[in-house]
């Protein structure tokens, strides 16, 4: 199926209209395809999946939905959702986007203090999500420990075993999960509206250094499991974390927290893409003393 053959389902869910023939792929993810789809009165922003996979879009943009609502950073504004024959759909303003400054990072970290004042009365969402290709649960609980011990750390484990992850490492993750209040849970915790899956490439910028997040993972957690991500892989630079810092800064020890937080990022990649991620887990989890 080509992305023509969506245009008139998508049209009629969207209210616009689309200048046939002006479809050009664009970067979407390792899932999915996605593309600039010339309309009217502007582009717009077409992710395409299998069939079956519409729940997966529709949760997507309930997501997107919820970070708008909470303020803070601009998200995409979700036109509409929906299939055609054997794709579904996800469409979304267009934005364009320029290099990321430092005008645009301050921004983004004043911004994403702001979006996480956004609080609920548990832990977790009212839907389940994925993280990349993985299922994420988010069945709610009071507690925070709890949470991102089963619905986490256990739940990507459990994963990692199936998928080869060695004895010593599998253990050494057991035995972190057993000591998790201590680890994690010495300081005072609300549950925080989190985008999930703060990334470098889940954020650009406008021409104006105006900061966009997309492809989030949103659910209520520990603020920090968002500051933590963005330690992962780069991306951010300081003048992100002094401005979030200036609006609200972080309690004590949230470095060595941000270690345990990435571990569930960690097993997650080493599910999805294999033992290349097995160093960089098991040197945090020997950071965190707890050794293969």
């Amino acid at each position: 199926m080509t992305i023509e053959a969506l245009f008139d389902e998508i049209e009629r869910c969207a209210g616009i209209r689309i200048v046939q023939g002006r479809a050009s792929p664009v970067s979407g993810g390792s899932i999915d395809r996605a593309y600039r789809v010339e309309a009217t009165p502007a582009p717009i922003f077409v992710k395409l999946v299998a069939h079956a996979a519409l729940p997966m879009l529709e949760v997507e943009a309930l997501g997107l939905d919820a970070l708008r609502h909470a303020g803070g950073v601009r998200v995409p504004e979700v036109l509409a959702t929906g299939t055609s024959a054997d794709a579904a759909f996800l469409a979304l303003e267009w934005i364009e986007f320029q290099a990321p400054s430092a005008m645009a990072e301050r921004s983004l970290g004043r911004g994403l203090a702001q979006l996480h004042r956004a609080t609920a009365d548990a832990y977790g969402w009212k839907h389940d999500n994925r993280i990349g290709a993985t299922p994420q649960p988010n069945t709610m609980s009071s507690d925070w420990v709890s949470f991102f011990a089963e619905r986490r750390l256990k739940h990507q484990l459990e994963l990692a075993v199936d998928a080869g992850l060695p004895l010593e490492a599998s253990r050494a993750v057991a035995s972190l999960i057993d000591d998790l209040d201590r680890v994690v849970g010495a300081h005072p915790i609300q549950p925080s509206l989190v985008h999930g899956d703060l990334w470098g490439g889940n954020w650009a910028a406008t021409d104006n250094a105006e900061p966009v997040l997309f492809d989030p993972a949103v659910h209520y957690a520990d603020r920090e499991v968002d500051i933590a991500m963005t330690r992962l892989f780069g991306g951010f630079g300081p003048a992100f974390y002094d401005a979030y810092c200036a609006e609200w800064p972080l309690p004590d020890g949230w470095e060595r927290r941000a270690i345990a937080y990435n571990l569930y990022h960690l097993l997650n990649h080493f599910n999805l893409f294999g033992r290349s991620y097995l160093r960089q887990l098991t040197a945090s989890l020997e950071a965190l003393g707890y050794s293969r």
